[in-house]
């Protein structure tokens, strides 16, 4: 595995806590590989956010390109009354 860059962290002491912990109870090798884990964690999380507002961007734009007519408020509100 290539070696990495130093860097210096402050952490609060919680965090902190919670990370020494999870190393010394064995559910990470190193501090360096918890970490690692986090930021795997968190570009993973930031590109399933980024797919998922793909998704709603896609299906707000069929629905505006859609060639239904526009609904009155009243229109609207009936529908609801319907739904609910």
């Amino acid at each position: 595995m290539p070696s990495g860059e130093t860097i210096s962290i402050t952490l609060t002491p919680d965090t902190l806590r919670t990370v020494r912990e999870s190393v010394e109870a064995g559910e990470y090798a190193s501090v360096d590989a918890l970490l690692d884990e986090a930021v795997h964690a968190l570009q993973r999380q930031r590109r399933e956010n980024a797919e998922r507002l793909d998704e709603i961007r896609a299906r707000i734009r069929r629905s505006l390109d859609a060639p239904r007519p526009p609904l009155s408020i009243e229109e609207v509100e009936a529908h609801m009354e319907v739904l609910f």
